[in-house]
Order: structure tokens, then sequence, then C-alpha cells
């Protein structure tokens, strides 16, 4: 008998991880201004963040797939994050921040790719239904960002910590009541996960998603602080950063449409060329509102459709035996290393050779992630 897909609890967990992310992103760099820091320190501490993703998603991807259970692992790490994060209530020096945004980070990042591998295992033989249950991510990510936009131009920005305690909660709740799925354990696999490494093809890919993932760390770190040297409002901050995942909404509904008769190669090289158009226009036309309003269209291509190429390659190259350490190879080396390397080079360059020559350098990575996808990456992959 086929296991009805569980899709209502699927897609309330994506709302509420990118709900949390909708608080945390647009706004957390200014909450760090605002508490003394500066933009070195700034980067450091989402370097941090973002680091912990190059060890935590593999260490908990060993876990899962030697176990088979990932939900099991997705509710005690997201337990654990909310009950961390809330440590940024306890004090405010930059040695605390550091030791809490380590700690709380190695479990935040192991939620969202062993959930990736549970949802594609409970789609099965209908992949191509993922990207309509992804969609709800991008709605839970512009409720959160409109919401909190409004509230942070009502009261001080000292309330974000208790909201996105609050949203991290809800995570946890959704995973308790979100089925498991038992998969095959790692030790069935008749090929080793390093012989899959190892091909040229998988290790292009990896570096692409670094370079491309490393092109967005301007953009994620400092953002809305570049907008407030424009004069724009924490709203208008708000509805820019929205008007990004809403694109991205329009791309998932539209995903398995443009899969029928687009390549993932195809569909991975407009992502980077978009990328490198996006990020000249937010360093040298911040100051224009239609073209601003149109690099944030370009989210769609820039993560949107890269992303679920990206979900679609990881399933193609990795087993099942191995989805779990597959998908937390890709978080861990784009969203991780790529995106240490974005905040640090962002945090030290920002206050050094300004943001415009930031946000070009990042134009410059999605340039060079164009170029090895071109030469390696999917000519004979299809969706």
């Amino acid at each position: 008998m086929k296991n009805k897909v569980p899709h209502w609890r699927l897609s309330a967990f994506y709302f509420c991880y990118f709900a949390t992310l909708g608080g945390f992103l647009p706004f957390w760099s200014l909450f760090l201004k605002d508490s003394g820091f500066s933009a070195a320190e700034i980067g450091e501490l989402t370097a941090f963040m973002v680091g912990t993703k190059i060890i935590a998603p593999n260490v908990w991807g060993w876990i899962a797939d030697y176990t088979g259970r990932s939900l099991r692992i997705i509710r005690i790490a997201s337990f654990l994050a909310a009950v961390l994060f809330a440590g940024f209530l306890y004090e405010t020096s930059y040695q605390w921040y550091a030791i809490v945004t380590v700690c709380f980070s190695f479990f935040w990042n192991a939620t969202l790719p062993q959930f990736e591998a549970a949802t594609l295992h409970h789609l099965k033989d209908e992949p191509h239904r993922y990207s309509d249950i992804r969609v709800w991510g991008a709605i839970g990510f512009i409720v959160t960002v409109l919401g909190v936009g409004y509230l942070l131009d009502l009261y001080p920005i000292k309330l974000l910590p208790v909201l996105i305690v609050a949203i991290l909660s809800s995570i946890w709740l959704i995973a308790m009541i979100t089925p498991e799925v038992i998969t095959a354990k790692a030790s069935q696999a008749v090929v080793g996960v390093g012989q899959i490494i190892k091909q040229p093809e998988v290790i292009a890919f990896l570096l692409v998603y670094l370079l491309l993932q490393a092109s967005h760390g301007p953009y994620y770190v400092f953002f809305s602080v570049y907008l407030k040297e424009y004069d724009y409002s924490a709203t208008v901050i708000g509805l820019l950063w929205s008007l990004g995942a809403a694109a991205e909404i329009i791309v998932f509904i539209f995903m398995r449409r443009l899969l029928k008769f687009a390549s993932l190669r195809s569909i991975l090289l407009v992502s980077c060329f978009l990328a490198v158009i996006r990020w000249l226009l937010i360093a040298w036309m911040a100051d224009d509102m239609a073209l601003l309003l149109f690099a944030q269209i370009l989210h769609a291509a820039t993560f949107g459709t890269a992303h679920v190429a990206a979900m679609h390659l990881v399933q193609g190259y990795f087993s099942e035996h191995h989805q779990g350490k597959g998908q937390a190879l890709y978080s861990s080396l784009s969203f991780g290393l790529g995106g240490m390397v974005g905040g640090l080079y962002s945090g030290y360059g920002w206050d050094v050779y300004g943001a415009n020559w930031v946000f070009s350098f990042a134009a410059l990575l999605s340039g060079l992630a164009f170029i090895i996808a071109y030469i390696f990456v999917g000519k004979t992959r299809t969706a």
C-alpha cells in the first residue's frame, strides 16, 4: 500500500524554518550593529554561524544514514537550537555572542539538510512535487520579514532575539508531529560515499555551489545595513527582502513545468549568470529603486532555481543509502564553507574597500561558478 505524503506537515516545517530566517537574515546584522559591534565583528559572528555548517551537517548526516532515522535527529537538534538561542538574552559581550553563535548553530544547521533528505524520501518517486512543498518556506520568510519589519519600526530592535526564540520553538513542535521515514542504512550500500565524491562532476558541482553561496555573503550579512545607508526604513527593507522571497514563490509554483523542458544544467547556468547581474546592480544602482526591485526579483534565480536544481542533482549523484550524507555535504560546502567565506570577505572588505567593490567581488565569484558549471556540470543529467 502506498504511503500518503504528509504534505501539510512537511510544508509547515519549511514555513517555520524559513520564517526563522525571515526574522534573522534581514535584521540580525542591524541588531548586532545596534549592540555596538563593528563591521568586522559582524562578519566574524556571521562566519561562525555559517562555518559550523562545514562540520555539523556532516556529523548529523552520518548519524542519520547510520540509524536510518532523520526525524529523531531533527527533533533533538531543533529543541536544543531554540534553547541555546535564548542565550543571546543573557549578556552582550563579543565573546559570549561568539560562544552562543557556535553552540546554537551547531544544532540549527543539523535540521534542514536532514529534513530535505526526509522530504525527498517521503516523496520517493514524485520528486517533482518538492517545489510544491518547498514554496511554503518562501511564504514563511515573507510573512516574518514583513511582520518583524513592521514591529521593529514600532519597538526597539532588542525585541528581535525574543521573536526568533518563539519561531525556533515552532520548528521543534512541527518536527514532533511529522512522521518518521525509515530509510536504508548506509551499511547496506553497494557503492561507498567516497567513490561518489571522487567523481569530477560531483567535485565541480560542489565547487560551483560553494562559489555561488560565497557570492551571497555580502547580501545575507550586510544588505540591510547597506540599505540603511541609503536611508531606507526597516519596513522598506523588509519589503525588499520579501520581494526576493515572493519571486522565489513564483519560481517554485512553476518549477515543475520548467523541469519538463529545461535541463538541470541550463537552469544552473542561467542562475549563475543572473547572479552576476544581480550583484552588480546592487553594487552600483542601489539608489535606483526600480533597478533595486529588479535585482531582488532575480533572487528567484540566484537562490530559487539554483537550489531546486541542486536538490535534483544531489538526489541523482547520491544513492538512497547516502542521501543524508549527500544533503549534508552539499549544505556544509555551499552554505557552510561558502557562507563562511562570504561572511569573512564581506566583513573585512566592507570598511576597507566599500560596499560597491564587495558586491562586485561577489559578481566575480558568480562568474567563476558559471565557468566551472559550463565546463563540468550536468551535461547528461535531466530532472
